[in-house]
């Protein structure tokens, strides 16, 4: 599939995990993408495994909490690509801080970067959005702790104000609501892909017993298994592709069935 052939997007945090396995699907169906992270040499490095399968990457050293930052990397894309039609909101901060030590700056640094850095990066991506030809995407990882009690206080607030942010953009730059403006705009559509339990470096890189704890977690998904960073970008290239032109102000959890509930039917209960 080449769903987004002469399209430019921009993924934030996307040197490593989910945000790199966006990069790459999007790359893989013809998209220009901006490769946004703080991490430069991670970025540089992204890029240059895209650039040698063929694909059109550019390299973004980008802090999602400093607006200056964002706004460059923003502009960079489009000086470079002359415009911006997709843009994946891709960080995130969980520190796991128990509730009765949060204090103001252990707030701060969780739900700044995750909920106030995405609003940076679509008020800057925004302008630019609405004059894509093609109609423009924001879609943006969100979190199963968003949806119910996973724990993790700060990063679950933070995910779960994702998703009215995103519902109330949805209606504000809907293609409606243009057209009621008297603007030619196609609008943007917003939505949210909410991962569950996601095999990333902060489970694979952190010693056995974070690894045993990812393989006790998998036994408890209906689908048998943690998700994959693939499985993530798959559902992120289907919302921002024109397959889900009908979809906008969504949450689509991709969990292996964790929002389904806890029952198991082996244990013989109805």
């Amino acid at each position: 599939m080449r769903r987004f052939e002469g399209r430019v997007a921009l993924v934030t945090g996307a040197a490593r995990g989910i945000g790199r396995a966006t990069a790459d699907r999007l790359a893989a169906e013809g998209a220009v993408v901006g490769v946004a992270d703080i991490d430069a040499d991670a970025v540089e490095e992204a890029v240059h495994d895209l650039t040698s399968t063929g694909a059109d990457a550019l390299p973004l050293a980008c802090d999602v909490t400093d607006r200056k930052s964002v706004d460059a990397a923003v502009a960079s894309v489009v000086a470079g690509y002359g415009r911006l039609d997709v843009l994946v909101n891709n960080v995130g901060v969980s520190l796991g801080t128990p509730f009765e030590k949060i204090d103001d700056a252990a707030w701060q640094d969780q739900s700044d970067p995750t909920l106030h850095g995405a609003v940076r990066c679509i008020q800057a991506a925004l302008p630019h959005l609405l004059t894509s030809p093609a109609g423009g995407n924001v879609v943006t990882i969100g979190s199963v702790n968003g949806l119910a009690a996973f724990g993790d206080l700060v990063y679950s607030t933070a995910k779960a104000g994702l998703q009215s942010l995103t519902q109330n953009l949805a209606v504000l730059y809907s293609r409606r609501e243009m057209e009621r403006k008297g603007l030619t705009s196609r609008g943007v559509r917003f939505n949210v892909v909410a991962p569950g339990t996601i095999r990333t470096r902060v489970w694979t890189e952190e010693g056995p017993d974070r690894l045993e704890a990812l393989n006790r977690l998998a036994r408890l998904y209906p689908a048998g298994r943690v998700g994959e960073p693939e499985d993530i970008a798959a559902a992120v290239a289907f919302l921002a592709s024109d397959d889900a032109s009908w979809i906008t102000g969504v949450v689509l959890p991709v969990d292996g069935g964790a929002m389904t509930g806890p029952l198991s039917l082996s244990d013989g209960f109805l």
